[in-house]
Parts: structure tokens; sequence; C-alpha cells
């Protein structure tokens, strides 16, 4: 940096900058910023809690968790004839495609809900010979047929007809509270009751394979019921273990991220030293291939010869293949050494960056547990968005539908009342026609707009979100710069400083923040709905528009990610000037494109210390956890639980340190992140005077060979004036 005559001086990019003479560090005496924003912001809350509450008085979460039956009633409903009823009973099984459709959606079969599912293999027809000797067969299996309906001399042409009975039951166990059939393999052979075929009730032998093709999935699905049971089993038996593993992990990040002051530069230096060795070793062995291979016969031919090749060993035996890697690794080499020699003095500020980040850590300790009160209002938003949108999802109204089952009834799936449809002409134009209910839903204003209130829900959602991610980035950033202004470290650093810049960045720059989170969230939103698009587009053969959904997204991530960038240093800014978010974001983005070289060192920096930093905790986390639950360490070898699957605790215990360590280092590359931006300021609005001196570190200065000069000493006398003055407001 050189500061001209006149008061100017020029950055990186040579830009002629204005030298700001009032400029004191953050600044204290605040207004409001982006006033409209907030109001709006305001509003779109009380608005959608608004939408929660109609949610709620419409909706009835019973619709998508409880089975319904064809007459519109949830099985084991109170105070309803169901209420002992709590399974529901599918007539023919074998129209229904998959689980997808006896699950989520409405199997054209009649519906019934019963107390307990069929344990055996009988038909209709059976049971009526039957009946004619034991009267009990029938009341075992009119259980299964219509409420009301006691007539088993009915001709069995009529009962179907009329879906009264089912024409067979098949031995069943209740799963989702609904009754599959009870598949089981023996001797590699699927049998349900220890057999292999049944009859159908229309004078058929059917196989059960047939069956699994009807309830396609279902056995897998209970498997995973069962896997489920054993995983919650090892969960409680284990959680002291698991949240032990987490402690533990804790404590190692912080005690990383502490250490990091002073182990920044060795790490850094080894790694950098042991990837030019690993390249170099590279090309000394490409070098040693295309040597060996240069004397053999057809090791000669070129890769442009033998043309694409399915077994890339093929490639291994030209020698123009290893000259190839030799002079690509050594181009590599190349870049990376005249890197480091042009780039070191940025290299260096990062590490001693790095170092000073860890300090500004240990002087306010308190930002480290900062993403518990995130985490905790993140919680609440998904919590508030999920139950909303459960009740919008089940806030329609009963529809019924007929169902008939002759193939040229006109009248097949229009809407139809239960009530006065025995007395309408669908059942004498379509005999044994049913109106049987079919979905939820409703042809109110309400209704129709059911899936815009799902979008809107969505992006508050996103919104929501985005402002809490902001506002805890603007209070980190609020209080490492208090840390960075602060002439005498740690005596003049302000008291509650993550407290102080929490209460500012709400009383002042919610506005901000929120117009932030909008655009944010805007650019989210459509990737979402481009990924909605790709999906329902997926068996398209339409190449140009799959190319350009292609490209839409691609495009789409790419601003998502400059947008957090840009926000990121935006809250900075706003943190340390307390301006709007547009002014903010503008002058973020001059001062790191004024410093562009120094950025790109400082994010690659921080970001590969970082991941080394997760890597190391989650994984000796892990490895440790590995060796407790497998039984390894004799010391307490008695104190482990007994697991089904000893890997669940463990990845429990491996994603969790992840996470951990990840909530810690967000904060410190927060950290780094606002003492990067402190320090292009200094350098641009400090000359190092006694009136304006820097307030970078001794060890930044030195780097930078930028000295403070010394202010002069005061009498005695000056300062008991000094003293007497009265006090500025602020």
């Amino acid at each position: 940096m050189t500061r001209p005559k006149g008061g100017y001086y020029k950055g990186e990019l040579g830009e002629p900058h204005k030298f700001d003479p009032t400029f004191r560090g953050p600044v204290h005496k605040r207004g409001c910023t982006d006033v409209l924003c907030c109001v709006i912001f305001v509003i779109v809350i009380l608005g959608y809690i608004v939408l929660g509450t109609v949610a709620w008085m419409h909706g009835d979460p019973r619709k998508v968790v409880y089975p319904t039956d064809s007459y519109g009633q949830f099985c084991g409903q109170q105070e309803t004839p169901n209420a002992n009823k709590a399974i529901l009973f599918y007539f023919n099984i074998l129209q229904c495609a998959n689980p997808s459709v006896l699950i989520n959606l409405q199997c054209p079969t009649t519906q019934l809900c019963v107390s307990k599912c069929p344990d055996r293999f009988a038909t209709y027809i059976d049971m009526q010979y039957s009946y004619r000797r034991n009267k009990g067969s029938w009341e075992y299996y009119k259980q299964f047929c219509k409420p009301g309906f006691n007539n088993p001399d009915k001709p069995i042409s009529q009962v179907l007809r009329d879906e009264d009975c089912p024409s067979m039951i098949v031995p069943s166990r209740p799963f989702l509270q609904r009754c599959f059939p009870d598949f089981i393999t023996r001797n590699g052979t699927l049998t349900v009751a220890n057999q292999t075929s049944f009859k159908d009730g229309h004078g058929k032998i059917r196989s059960v394979v047939d069956l699994r093709d009807a309830a396609n999935g279902i056995t897998s699905l209970l498997d995973a019921k069962e896997v489920g049971t054993k995983i919650f089993e090892d969960y409680a038996s284990s959680w002291f273990w698991i949240l032990i593993g987490l402690v533990i992990s804790m404590l190692v990040s912080l005690v990383f991220i502490l250490l990091l002051r002073f182990t920044a530069g060795v790490l850094f230096w080894l790694v950098i030293f042991g990837v030019i060795a690993a390249v170099g070793y590279g090309i000394w062995h490409c070098y040693w291939e295309y040597s060996s291979l240069k004397g053999k016969p057809d090791s000669d031919v070129t890769i442009s010869d033998i043309g694409f090749q399915t077994d890339f060993r093929v490639y291994l035996q030209l020698s123009q293949t290893w000259l190839i890697f030799m002079t690509s690794l050594a181009v590599i080499e190349a870049i990376i050494i005249l890197v480091l020699i042009f780039l070191r003095n940025r290299v260096r500020i990062a590490i001693a960056l790095l170092k000073e980040g860890s300090k500004a850590i240990g002087c306010i300790m308190s930002t480290l547990f900062y993403p518990i009160i995130t985490f905790l209002l993140l919680a609440l938003c998904i919590a508030y968005w999920a139950v909303t949108a459960v009740f919008l999802a089940s806030s329609g109204e009963a529809v019924y539908k007929v169902m008939s089952t002759l193939p040229d009834c006109k009248y097949t799936n229009l809407t139809c009342d239960p009530e006065t449809f025995s007395q309408s002409n669908v059942t004498k134009l379509c005999p044994g026609s049913q109106c049987t209910f079919a979905f939820y839903g409703g042809e109110s204003l309400y209704h129709r707009y059911i899936f815009v209130l799902q979008l809107c829900n969505l992006l508050v959602f996103l919104w929501l979100v985005n402002f809490t991610i902001a506002l805890g980035q603007c209070t980190l950033a609020g209080a490492f710069a208090a840390y960075y202004w602060a002439l005498r470290k740690p005596a003049d650093i302000p008291p509650c400083p993550l407290a102080s810049s929490f209460g500012r960045a709400l009383r002042y720059h919610t506005g901000s923040l929120a117009f932030g989170a909008l655009i944010l969230s805007i650019v989210q939103f459509i990737r979402i709905i481009l990924e909605y698009l790709d999906h329902k587009l997926k068996g398209a053969h339409n190449a140009f528009t799959r190319f350009l959904l292609c490209c839409l997204k691609c495009c789409f991530w790419c601003l998502e990610h400059f947008i957090k960038f840009m926000n990121r240093n935006a809250y900075i800014m706003i943190s340390i000037y307390g301006k709007n978010f547009c002014t903010s974001a503008r002058d973020a983005f001059f001062l790191l494109m004024r410093n562009v070289m120094r950025v790109a060192v400082l994010d690659k920096v921080t970001d590969f210390l970082l991941f080394l930093g997760k890597l190391l905790i989650s994984g000796s986390v892990g490895v440790l956890a590995f060796f407790f639950f497998t039984r390894q360490i004799p010391v307490i070898q008695e104190e482990v639980p007994s697991l089904n699957y000893y890997w669940v605790p463990l990845l429990t215990v491996i994603f969790g340190s992840y996470m951990i360590a990840h909530g810690f280092f967000n904060v410190y590359a927060m950290c780094v992140d606002t003492l990067f931006l402190c320090f292009l300021l200094d350098l641009e609005k400090n000359d190092g005077s006694a009136t304006r001196p820097y307030y970078m570190c001794s060890s930044l200065r030195a780097i930078l060979n930028k000295k403070n000069q010394k202010r002069p000493k005061e009498t005695k006398r000056g300062r008991k004036q000094k003293k007497e003055q009265p006090k500025s407001r602020h």
C-alpha cells in the first residue's frame, strides 16, 4: 500500500481512494437500516402466523398418519363405529399395484376398518359350504364384510358384485396399521402360512408370488421395521456413551482452535512441503516408467493410434502416457513453487490472521457457544414449517367418487354424495356401483390454493432460516470487530461484546439482515423448483429441455454460492459501519476486489486448515469409538453395552463429531473473515501515526514492514487536565 500526497492511497488494483480522516473503527452511533424491508419482514412473519393458524383450523394430521376406510372414516377414531377397529383391511389386495398405492394413495378396492387381521386362508364360496354345517365359520368371516351385512345365503355373484364381502381372505399381519400378507421365506421358497398357493374366490388357484407382486416391497418394509427396532434398542443402551463421545469431540475442537495460534504455520508448511515432495516423487516415478518403456517394442505407439480403450491398463504400457503424466506433474510443481515464491507474503499474512483468530476466540470464549442459539432458532423454524405443511396437506374435505365393476359405466370416477347415492340413477344404470371415499380435497377458494400456500410456506421458511444464519454471522462479526479495533488487547475490548453485538444487530439491522436473507431465499426457492422440474422430466426424451434445465441448475448453484459469500462479507461491513445492506455489500465487494490475491490465498489456507481439523477430530474420535464399541479397550471392556449393530453408535459419534467440529470451525472461519476485512480497512484507513495508529497485531505489522509511531509522553499536568475534561457523548 502506498499513500501519495494529498491524502490519497492506492489499492492493489491501482485505483485511487480518498483517505478517510474520520475513521476510528466501528461506529458507536447507529441508526436503523433498511426500515422498509424490516417492516415487510415483520408483516410476513405475522402473515406466516396467520397461515399456520388457518391451517391448524382446517387441517387434521390424522388424515396423513391414520388410514381411512372407503367411507372416509379414520380407523381407530374414538366415538365412531371404528373406535375399536384400528387396522385397515383390503377386500382384494391383488388389485393394489405397489406399496405406495397402499400406503399413500387409494387402492381401487373396498377398504374396511377391522379390529384384527385374518389369520387363515378362506374364500366366500368355501364359507357358504361350511356355513350349512358350522355357523361359526360365518361369524369369523363376516367381521371382514361391510358393517351391517349379515346374509350368508346371498348368492355369491351378487355379494361380489355389490362388494359386500371379500372373495377371499389371506393370513396377514398389521404393518403401518394395514393388513399385509404374512410372507415367510422357507428354504428359499416364498410362503404364506406355509402355503405356496391359494384360492382367489373366483375358482382359480393362484401362487403367493402374485400376492408378493401386488404388495411389492412389503417384505423389505417389514424387515426394515425389525431393523429399526434393533437400532432403537442400540440407541437406548448406548446413548450415554454416545454423549461422552460428543463431549470429547467438543473439547478436542476447542483445544484445536486454541492451539492454531501456535500450530497454524507449522501445519500449513508441513502439508505444502509434503505436497511438493509427493508431486516430485510422482515426476520421478513417471520418468522411471518412461525410461523403462522407451526401448520396449510397441511402447512407442501413440494414444491416438490405439483410440479409446475400456481397459485403462493398455495406456499404461505406452511411453507417451507416462510422458504426459510427467509433463503435467512438472507443470503443477512449477505452479506451486512459483505461487509460494511470489505470494509468500500473502501466505504469511493468512497464517498470521489464523493465529490472530485463535487469540480473538480465546479472549471472547462465549462466541464458541453461540451456534447453540442458532441451532435452537433453526429447530424452531423447521418445526413450525413441518407442522404447517402437514396441516396444510390435511386441510381437505372428504371427496367421494363412483366406483363400478362395469368397464363401460360412464359415471366411474365422478364425484358423488354417499347420503343420496342410493336414490340416484347411477345404481340403476351401473348395477353394483358404489360411492366410496377417494381422497381429501375441496372446491372452496382455500382448498384450490393449498398448493400455492405450500409454496408460500416453503419460501417464508427459507427466509427465516437464512435470516437466522445472517443474525448469527452479523453477531459474531460485531464481537470480533470489537476485538480487532481495540488498540490494547484485551484491555480495550468492551464488556460483553457478543451480547452487545447481538442487541445491535436486532435493534438496528434487522431490515438489512432480512434483505440479504430474502435475496438468497429467492435463489434457493428457484433452485428447489428447478430440482422438482428435473425430477418430473427425468423420463422426457427432449434433449434440449434437459440441457437447458441442467444449465439453469448450474447457473443458480453458482449464483447461490456467490450470494452467500457476498452476504457474509456484507454482514461484516454492517457490523463495522452500520450502513444498509446494499451499501455494505458494495463496499465489501470493492474492498475484496482491491485485495483479490489476498482474498484467494486466505480463503484457501483457511478452508484447508479447517478441513484438516474436521477430518482430524471426527477421525480420531471415530477411531476411539470403534475400539470402545468393539470391546478392544481392556480397561473398560466390561462397561461396553450389548449391541445389535455396533456401527449404529459408531456412525452417530462420527457424524456428531463432524457436526460439532463444523459448528466450532464456522465460528472460527467467521472470526478470520472479520479480522481479514478489518485488516484491509486498517491498511486503507490508517497510516501508523500517533493519531491514526494501525490496530493490527505486531506480527502483521512486521510482515508488512509497518510501524506505529510512539505517542508523546504526557506530563502529570496534562493527564490531570485530560481527566477533568468532560467526556464527549457518542
